[in-house]
């Protein structure tokens, strides 16, 4: 097994990553010894497919104020967010949103070149900053140039890691296969992010690109250490039928009209005053409402309901100029042009608002109570918790880029205070990593007969049918018996590659691994949640019930079940209210 040392490993290479490099290294003076750790080519990552923008208040003087920026977002949680947190983001995001500018992405601009902002859906004013709708690929690109210009900076691509060693609540290292070579490594460090994203694949129909299959959360569930309100999923309203692909939400910012069969602009019966433009989970419920209630459309290749995305009264101009890649994707993937046709969509699983247990600084906790030493999370796959129940459209660039900066700061510093240098533990790490690859020989040489891609095919069958926008308790009861026998199955597969050299068998067994059991987790916090609240909807509790749910479901894992405890919102200046748009 090759051993690897740096001082600091970045596990995920997106926005939040990538930011945590840059800032870590600048933090140290560019003194510490960084690895980036991807199981992809760095510039695949998912962060590339963000489309419509990144949310901050960049100018005061037209009447937009950080504490609307929060009370937005606080809002539209449904009062689940800690609002300390989502203080810090929008004090934080217009800092960020300079720092891209400085670094070069192309921020779509005014006549007077201030950088233009659009309406996203909870929004009080437009504030969502926007590189045409191909932001997250702009800023990936300014990212990895500026990445592959630091010297200290390391990246792997494909590598990816299957187990986080931590002794004594203290990160060491963690374990990974060279994908080019499929030979394990101990990559050691005396201090970690992790940043890998989210975890939508565990749904069929999604947004998300096939790499989302929530690793790092995987890990840490699996190292003992604990998750944060895993029951909501964010449904993004407008996804490509039947493919899944996003269509933005820049697309309903620019004025686009949602109809249903009747040809009627629905949304004026769900939330007059936003219309389009509501939060995402309201817009959610109101397409399946439309589609329960029959007036949604058949897809005739998938026989998916559906509803239209009508943009052919904007201006042409406007649409090549803010909304290029909307034409380009409906046009390579369903032979259909906006200018002329409305688009078919429906909602789609796209965002974690759950994940790794981190306090307000990103820093990992074991429990609701102790935090790990050396161990940081940022971005999708962390939860702050910026987002609550429900997030807002653009809020999601903004907290990569915050936590991003301020985790890798975080980490730079910690290792100023705590030194470098490798110690007696590195032995610890190493006994480990022994036996993680151990564990992964004795997978690929076992003769069991259980075909993955059969386990993984009926695991997202099994949460779009129970987990979907609509929930209750009959259908999450049998999702839950129905992934309990997928676990078992798992135990007995078949990897018909049993070569090394890019092994692709291998990463995926290990992905449905990962994906499995993230889905045990958000069955069991969904089960046990008795109300509803953003995302998660629930038939057989239809109201939101603050006197016993306003709290967030911290789950771990201890000798193999799942123990649940709730943590208090943390509420500064907004008390819960009522919800309308």
């Amino acid at each position: 097994m090759e051993t690897l040392d740096y001082d600091l490993v970045i596990l995920g290479t997106g926005i939040a990553g990538m930011c945590a490099a840059i800032h870590a290294s600048e933090a140290s003076k560019n003194s510490i010894r960084i690895a980036l750790v991807s199981k992809l080519h760095a510039m695949r990552s998912h962060s590339v497919a963000a489309e419509g923008g990144i949310s901050g208040v960049l100018y005061p003087e037209g009447g937009d104020t950080q504490d609307m920026h929060a009370y937005d977002t606080i809002k539209g949680s449904d009062f689940l967010a800690d609002q300390d947190a989502v203080e810090l983001l929008a004090k934080s995001a217009p800092r960020e949103i300079r720092f891209f500018e400085h670094i070069g992405v192309p921020w779509n601009r005014d006549e007077k070149q201030k950088i233009t902002q659009r309406p996203f859906g909870g929004m009080s004013i437009p504030r969502t900053a926007f590189a045409a709708d191909k932001t997250g690929f702009f800023m990936m690109r300014a990212l990895y140039d500026e990445v592959s210009g630091i010297g200290n900076v390391s990246i792997l691509h494909e590598n990816f890691a299957t187990s986080l060693i931590i002794n004594e609540n203290r990160f060491l290292g963690l374990h990974a296969i060279d994908l080019a070579t499929g030979e394990s490594r101990l990559i050691r460090a005396n201090a970690c992010i992790i940043a890998t994203g989210g975890a939508s694949r565990v749904f069929k129909f999604t947004t998300n690109s096939y790499s989302c299959t929530g690793d790092g959360t995987a890990l840490a569930l699996r190292a003992g250490l604990s998750l944060k309100d895993m029951e909501f999923v964010q449904f993004h309203p407008t996804a490509l039928v039947p493919t899944g692909v996003l269509i933005t939400e820049a697309a309903r910012g620019e004025g686009g009209y949602l109809l249903n069969s009747k040809g009627e602009r629905f949304m004026k019966a769900y939330a007059p005053s936003k219309m389009e433009l509501a939060p995402r989970d309201i817009v959610s419920r109101s397409i399946i409402t439309e589609i329960n209630e029959g007036r949604g459309i058949a897809d005739q290749e998938s026989g998916l309901q559906h509803v239209l995305l009508d943009l052919r009264h904007l201006d042409h101009r406007a649409i090549e100029e803010k909304l290029p890649m909307v034409r380009e994707i409906t046009m390579k993937m369903i032979n259909l042009d906006p200018f002329n046709e409305p688009i078919p969509v429906r909602p789609a699983a796209h965002f974690t608002m759950g994940g790794i247990n981190t306090n307000i600084n990103g820093q990992v906790m074991r429990d609701m109570n102790s935090a790990v030493s050396g161990l940081w999370a940022a971005g999708e796959c962390s939860c702050v918790s910026v987002h609550g129940a429900n997030r807002l459209g653009s809020n999601s660039l903004s907290q990569c880029a915050v936590w991003g900066r301020m985790t890798g700061i975080s980490a730079a510093e910690y290792l100023s205070r705590n030194g470098t240098k490798q110690d007696v533990d590195s032995k610890v790490a190493e006994l480990y990593a022994a036996k993680e690859e151990d564990r992964i020989a004795r997978l690929i040489g076992g003769n069991g007969q259980n075909d993955p891609y059969r386990i993984l095919a009926d695991l997202r069958d099994t949460m779009d049918m129970n987990l979907y926008v609509y929930r209750n308790e009959k259908g999450m009861s049998a999702a839950k018996k129905d992934i309990e026998r997928m676990a078992s199955d798992f135990k007995s597969i078949a990897i018909k590659d049993k070569g090394k050299r890019f092994n692709t068998n291998i990463r995926d067994v290990l992905e449905i691994e990962n994906l499995i059991c993230l889905a045990q987790a958000i069955t069991e916090c969904a089960i046990r949640r008795k109300e509803s609240r953003g995302a998660h909807s629930r038939t057989d509790y239809a109201s939101r019930n603050d006197n016993e749910w306003l709290s967030h479901t911290v789950i771990r894992m201890e000798n193999g079940n799942p123990e649940i405890a709730y943590q208090p919102v943390r509420i500064t200046k907004w008390k819960p209210e009522e919800r309308k748009y």
